[in-house]
């Protein structure tokens, strides 16, 4: 998969995650969902990318 997309769609979920955070009424009822999302798929992309530095 390309890098590109993929950190696109991380900043797209960051942001989401951000508007919750600053703006916790306005957050949809799917944001507890999201953030999880966001923190695996994080931490999933960084793992591979140290995997393939190595």
């Amino acid at each position: 998969m390309n890098n590109k997309k993929v950190v696109i769609g991380l900043i797209v979920l960051n942001l989401i995650v951000l508007l919750g955070q600053v703006y916790p009424e306005g957050a949809p009822p799917f944001a507890r969902e999201v953030n999880i999302v966001f923190l695996v798929l994080s931490l999933t992309f960084f793992i591979l990318q140290i995997k393939r530095k190595n």
